[in-house]
């Protein structure tokens, strides 16, 4: 899961009563999908920093819940406001995220140098979801043996 440090970084996440926080502001419909079809609570979450000096993961979390309309996009005042999204059937959602510890960065070079890791949809070209699948075998090579020793 992908997110702007300057939005909600590892930091801020595991600062926050019970080191949980909502993931707001999806506003893709594949993401979404993911989020809403694909999570359960209790699943690991790659916590992911993005749109800043150092991209990469930045920690590992776990989902919290499970998924609930997005209130930001019934604000007005919300830069994720969507005022086409109907209140009776929203059409974005949330889950809460827990945040477990705080990792090195690593970075998609980093990532790329792994065969284990070569299919990985977080880094296919072109690929700008901020919520995307990690296959189990993907997890393990990540949590078990790049964040092995830290």
């Amino acid at each position: 899961m992908k997110s702007e440090p300057e939005e909600c970084s590892i930091d801020d996440a595991l600062a926050a009563p019970g080191a949980t926080v909502p993931w707001t502001g999806v506003r893709n419909y594949q993401a979404r999908n993911f989020m809403r079809d694909g999570m359960q609570v209790g699943d690991g979450v790659l916590f992911y920093h993005s749109s800043c000096a150092e991209p990469g993961i930045a920690g590992i979390a776990r989902v919290a819940s499970g998924t609930r309309p997005d209130p930001t996009q019934f604000d007005p005042a919300s830069p994720y406001h969507d005022p086409k999204s109907p209140p009776g059937n929203p059409r974005w959602l949330l889950l809460d995220v827990q945040a477990l510890r705080k990792t090195r960065v690593i970075g998609l070079a980093e990532l790329r140098q792994h065969p284990t890791l070569a299919a990985m949809r977080v880094l296919q070209r072109g690929n700008r979801l901020s919520i995307t699948p990690v296959e189990p075998a993907e997890w393990e090579a990540i949590v078990q043996g790049l964040l092995a020793g830290e």
